[in-house]
């Protein structure tokens, strides 16, 4: 299943099959299923998502085929132990041991998720982002239900919504904005969600799901998973809202109360792209703007209770704002938002940082790894001179590890000498007296370590790279 949402495939087909053939011959409904682990389905196909006809998801979500798929996924994704310090590894013998009594607990709908593992992580921006880390049977639940409720709900949801979502993905996202802004919609209004995930209005989620769910045991489970516990700092606080990053089912159901606002926003005629809680409404003046913010505050906060963070908020020009790391400039063309650069900076300083300990070769392994996928990522954005100025400043921090390296002034002079400096000029970089980064932009540095040797030692080239990514 992670494979084929990954590449955006119709997989829903799959869970369906044998009720399609009920639909199409009237006999859906009639008749029903022993208790235990199924293989066949009968169950309404995605493109008929009838509230009637799912009255016994749960008996789909513990078909064998179903939980194998969703055992596969949580160890693909791996991840950090709950609160029982069960490892993704023991999940597999655990199952052996206990699938009956899993399965049971979840066709009667008695099983109770145990409390989430809170985990706090530095936010981009600043400010710190709130994650729950479900327990590895929890996660497999989650995902199994996961694989069911998607083909039902996702079919469902607005074309302009790319978050978290199967075949679609930032750069859909950004090629949509693109096409409005090129229409001359140069004003955004930029709705940005006061910690969204942490404020999701348990009642009015559960009321949307129901409209589209009547398995009373399914329902029951979701809500347990949305009020279990979450354990920080050796305290378990109980939570009456919210549905913290870090579980298979958060994204779907946020999406799923978030399609209230894209169907508002439909509904009214605007043109938006939302990416999860990201969204952004292209119009063609600021006083327009104004009052499609006002309108659409006064909605998410009356209707679906949430908080709209009015300090980062705002109506503005395109180019002034950041859409998923980019910038929308004239015409519709990306480029990279200057706080994208800054947090790459960011981390490369992390990478290269000069007490580190670790071999040169190692350290352009790390780097590598990072700057392959993020080059990827911005392969559509007019970013070439920042890329060669990267290049160049990346290749310095390098030379002022290398030389670093070296310690002493005579095996600094050696080390230039082997790479080619002449010996006079070898002795007079080694005994300058200047600081790292200052010999690291010398003439003898970049003699010693040119470009072609940091080649030869594998080091991707972004320009290069992203000229590749153009063809």
């Amino acid at each position: 299943m992670g494979t084929e949402r990954q590449q955006g495939k119709p997989y829903q087909r799959f869970l369906f099959p044998e009720l399609e053939e009920d639909l199409r011959h009237g006999t859906a409904g009639e008749g029903g299923t022993g208790p235990g682990v199924r293989e066949e389905s009968q169950l309404p196909a995605a493109s008929d998502p009838a509230r009637a006809l799912t009255e016994r998801l749960m008996e789909e979500v513990i078909r064998l085929s179903n939980l194998s798929k969703a055992l596969d996924r949580v160890r693909a994704n791996k991840g950090a132990a709950g609160v029982d310090g069960m490892a993704v590894a023991e999940l597999q013998p655990w199952l052996a041991e206990h699938l009956p009594e899993l399965t049971r607990s979840l066709q009667d709908g008695t099983y109770e998720p145990q409390p989430v593992r809170g985990v706090q992580i530095p936010k981009p921006g600043g400010g710190m982002r709130q994650l729950g880390i479900p327990t590895v049977i929890d996660r497999l639940v989650q995902q199994a239900i996961l694989q069911v409720l998607d083909p039902l709900l996702d079919p469902t949801f607005s074309p302009s919504s790319f978050g978290f979502r199967p075949g679609r993905g930032a750069h859909d996202a950004l090629a949509q904005a693109q096409e409005y802004v090129s229409e001359g919609r140069v004003i955004v209004v930029d709705v940005d969600l006061e910690k969204f995930f942490d404020r999701v209005n348990h009642d009015i989620l559960m009321a949307r799901l129901s409209r589209r769910v009547a398995d009373k045991r399914l329902l029951r489970i979701v809500r347990r998973f949305l009020e279990a516990g979450l354990v920080q700092d050796g305290v378990c606080v109980s939570r009456q809202e919210g549905t913290p990053q870090g579980g298979p089912l958060s994204p779907l159901l946020a999406n799923l109360l978030l399609d209230d606002l894209d169907k508002e926003l439909e509904r009214r005629g605007h043109r938006f792209c939302r990416y999860a809680d990201d969204c952004n409404i292209y119009v063609q003046s600021k006083e327009a703007g104004a009052r499609v913010m006002a309108s659409v505050s006064r909605f998410l906060e009356d209707v679906l209770h949430l908080r709209v963070n009015r300090e980062k908020s705002a109506v503005a020009y395109v180019a002034e704002r950041k859409f998923l790391g980019h910038r929308l400039l004239s015409g519709g063309r990306l480029g990279i938002a200057p706080k994208s650069l800054e947090r790459a900076k960011d981390r490369i300083r992390e990478i290269t940082r000069r007490n580190r300990g670790i071999s040169l070769e190692r350290m352009i392994c790390e780097l590598n790894s990072f700057l392959t996928g993020w080059v990827t990522y911005f392969r559509h954005a007019a970013c070439k001179s920042h890329l060669t100025e990267l290049d160049g400043w990346i290749r310095r921090k390098l030379r002022c590890v290398r030389l670093k390296q070296c310690k002493r002034t005579k095996a600094l002079k050696d080390f230039l000498h082997r790479q080619g400096v002449c010996l006079r000029n070898a002795w007079i970089a080694a005994l300058s007296g200047k600081g790292w980064w200052r010999l690291a932009g010398s003439p003898p540095a970049a003699e010693a370590m040119s470009n072609q040797w940091f080649e030869s030692l594998g080091l991707v080239n972004l320009v290069q790279r992203y000229a590749t990514l153009q063809v």
